[in-house]
């Protein structure tokens, strides 16, 4: 299944939703609407997916658990996640899918492409590649995009997921590889193509991104140093049981 969180993506939603299928017709696709005030929703039914509503917006971590959760009550194997502006190209989306064979989750990296278009600059790309490196030593393998929100998720992480996913903003993307690693998940990355933005307007100003990723840096130490309650893991581990 591919989850599509979208908040007021009603100019690009159809196409995002046309080019998903169209490059790989056998997916099923579910659009999360996360407490849009414009026409998502029905854009989203017209274009042929499924749509869950959220009463109000929750951000993008809310968003992602809530399709986890439809990923995991329904069967799904593979949860991966596309943005609904158009940025990412999911043509690249059966490579990170056949990594799942020998991980957990994979995330479509940018940066990682000799020649890559996609830029980032300042503070924003500072902390990106403070990100990278921690995290690449929590994960005991080379991440050049932790904050990369083009990723797929197995039937372990599919299980954390859908039970703790972070709904801060970039913690859904940082503290959740930090989540996975240390419940057992193995992370890997596959180079892939970003482009600009479809439609619509960005969640986040630069200003705000910044800011952001700042929070996120503190929210990774957080995220490193706390203790999960043993009952947690005992839970999931029954849980990966049942399920296999």
């Amino acid at each position: 299944m591919v989850i599509v969180p979208a908040w007021n993506e009603e100019a690009c939603i159809a196409d995002t939703i046309a080019e998903i299928r169209a490059t790989n017709p056998s997916v099923d696709v579910l659009v999360v609407d996360d407490g849009s005030a414009d026409q998502t929703a029905a854009r989203a039914r017209e274009a042929g997916a499924r749509v869950a509503i959220l009463p109000f917006n929750v951000g993008v971590g809310g968003a992602m658990r809530t399709g986890f959760r439809y990923a995991l009550r329904n069967g799904y194997d593979v949860a991966a996640q596309i943005d609904a502006d158009g940025q990412h190209d999911p043509r690249f989306l059966p490579q990170l899918v056949a990594e799942l064979e020998t991980s957990d989750v994979v995330i479509g990296a940018r940066f990682a492409h000799k020649g890559d278009t996609y830029v980032a600059r300042g503070p924003r790309r500072w902390a990106m590649v403070l990100l990278a490196a921690v995290l690449s030593a929590v994960a005991g393998t080379r991440l050049t995009d932790a904050t990369s929100g083009y990723r797929v998720a197995g039937r372990r992480a599919i299980h954390i997921f859908a039970e703790h996913y972070p709904a801060e903003y970039l913690g859904d993307t940082v503290e959740s590889l930090v989540i996975a690693v240390r419940l057992g998940c193995k992370i890997t990355q596959v180079p892939v193509d970003m482009r600009v933005r479809a439609g619509g307007t960005p969640s986040q100003s630069p200003i705000r991104a910044a800011i952001y990723l700042f929070r996120a840096v503190v929210a990774l130490f957080l995220a490193l140093v706390r203790r999960w309650p043993a009952d947690f893991e005992q839970g999931l581990a029954e849980a990966l049981r049942k399920a296999a």
